[in-house]
């Protein structure tokens, strides 16, 4: 009996010491179930569950890059446009032009550097600020996204290997017959192992350091429930079509964000400028090349978030980009990325944005009037700010 009150006195003090971590994995957990609810278990369909990784795909991509402006206390309100007008050069490139997709693409990630890099030279060079430089920008790649479809249009996009990116899955191992996809589920195994590993790897540099963990018993029942939702999602997928490319290439942005945010010295600048730029600069941090980076590789992100958004919808058109910004940075607070800076987490973001997203699929399900979902969405953002101030302040 001891032991058991223990326990459950250690998840209480370790509920209330990291409310603010776990408070959005329960919101979405809440948002799934309730939808699912009043959707008669439609929204948990594999067929939702895949359409929900295609549609949240662009927002993740752009809300990652996001998350590193907003660490530096910086702010990108372009994005949307900037992802829109390079959605309609990679149409045009490709049906106007004869690009072959791959190309099209490539030459839309660089012009999204170019525009990082222009944008990113106003701020650091000029000193212009980024809510200022950015704003400006927003109007000008709205003026160019319409500039280029207005003569045409809405342009459709037929390149089957461009259509396929937020379209299509992963191939499955040639030879392999049944419904069941059998690599999504070796892929799921995999993602699981190495779970298991970093986890268990984490726990003992931390008591090897004589930091605190949690014990025993916890640690293992965290284990067992990600690693069984994990398998669930991996076996929900693999029953349907398998793991999307969206899926796919969100993943590969994720993983180098969250590596070069904490494995790497850039990373440490980027939280130490976020933290005191002025200190961060005293202390050897070159500030505004590391600036410029923030601006470059959110650029590439939007870019590439354009490159999903047209391949989502297989055409380009003037509406491409309307409202982005405000999703992408929605996900990034939601995700518990600080409103003063210098605190965020790529991989928080990631459930930020499947916050957002969640609720205007389920809504949209429900076929809730669009007019409503923004307010519905924009009473979700305020709360979980205020949550997230509010729990700051505590400590």
């Amino acid at each position: 009996m001891k032991k058991e009150n223990g326990i459950l006195s250690e998840i209480v003090q370790l509920t209330r010491k990291n409310i603010r971590d776990y408070m959005m994995y329960i919101a979405l957990a809440v948002i799934m179930l309730f939808f699912s609810s009043q959707t008669n278990g439609g929204f948990l369909s594999a067929r939702n569950i895949t359409n929900l990784i295609n549609q949240s795909g662009y927002v993740a991509v752009l809300a990652i890059g996001m998350t590193v402006i907003l660490i530096i206390k910086h702010i990108d309100l372009s994005v949307g446009y900037v992802a829109g007008f390079s959605g309609a050069v990679a149409a045009i490139l490709m049906t106007q032009y004869g690009f072959n997709e791959w190309v099209a693409i490539l030459c839309v990630l660089v012009m999204g550097l170019l525009i990082g890099l222009y944008q990113g030279v106003l701020i650091t060079r000029l000193g212009v600020p980024a809510f200022v430089t950015t704003l400006a920008g927003m109007f000008i790649f709205r003026g160019l996204l319409n500039l280029s479809l207005q003569k045409t249009g809405t342009i459709i996009v037929r390149s089957e290997g461009f259509n396929l990116l937020s379209n299509g899955f992963i191939p499955d191992i040639p030879g392999v017959g049944g419904r069941t996809h059998i690599l999504t589920l070796i892929i799921g195994a995999i993602i699981v192992a190495a779970f298991l590993f970093s986890q268990i790897k984490a726990r003992k540099n931390k008591q090897k350091y004589n930091f605190e963990v949690v014990s025993l018993p916890i640690f293992i029942f965290i284990l067992v429930a990600i690693s069984a939702l994990i398998m669930l999602v991996i076996y929900t997928l693999a029953n349907y079509s398998g793991i999307p490319w969206t899926a796919v290439i969100v993943a590969v942005v994720l993983l180098i964000y969250n590596y070069v945010l904490k494995k790497t010295r850039l990373g440490r600048s980027i939280y130490g400028i976020g933290g005191n730029d002025q200190a961060a600069e005293l202390s050897g941090i070159n500030v505004e090349g590391v600036t410029l980076f923030s601006f470059c590789s959110m650029g590439v992100l939007a870019a590439l978030a354009g490159i999903l958004y047209t391949s989502r919808l297989q055409s380009a058109t003037m509406t491409a980009g309307l409202g982005f910004e405000m999703d992408a940075i929605a996900s990034a607070y939601i995700g518990g990325t600080a409103v003063s800076g210098g605190v965020g987490k790529v991989t928080n973001t990631i459930i930020g944005a499947l916050i957002i997203m969640s609720l205007t699929n389920g809504m949209n399900l429900m076929g809730v009037d669009i007019s409503m979902q923004y307010v519905v969405k924009g009473i979700i953002f305020v709360i979980a700010v205020a949550f997230d101030v509010r729990t700051r302040m505590k400590k």
